[in-house]
């Protein structure tokens, strides 16, 4: 089965840590682009950041410092880790997987769209709280 799957949510207090993993089954990650997404209650989902099939990275002005993304792909995984996390940080993340023909060749990734991911993990909620 080609899937997706986030895993690493769960509740922390305001300036901690913690790592989302998104692993992939049914399919090789490595010549994909990566991208991190979140959805606060009330809010649409946007993106946070997003990695290339070369390991170019994007990241949201929200995030910048904060986070990093990365990959695995002996273990068909990517990463996001989290620091430094703030109150606004509390949504559902999401990971999805860009393997269109133009992403690969540009050997880029954007945050500015959900439209053509061709997998989506079913998410993983992180709440930072006290």
């Amino acid at each position: 089965q080609l899937q997706l799957v986030e895993s690493g949510g769960g509740l922390v207090q305001p300036g901690g840590s913690l790592r989302l993993s998104c692993a992939a089954s049914g399919f090789t990650l490595d010549s994909y682009a990566v991208a991190w997404f979140r959805q606060a209650p009330g809010k649409e989902r946007g993106g946070v950041s997003c990695i290339s099939n070369i390991d170019n990275t994007n990241y949201a002005d929200f995030v910048k410092g904060r986070f990093t993304i990365s990959r695995d792909n002996a273990k068909n995984t990517v990463y996001l880790q989290m620091n430094s996390l703030e109150h606004e940080d509390t949504a559902v993340y999401y990971c999805a997987a860009d393997g269109s023909w133009s992403t690969v060749v540009s050997g880029s990734c954007t945050l500015d769209t959900l439209d053509g991911m061709n997998y989506w993990g079913k998410g993983t909620l992180v709440t930072v709280s006290s």
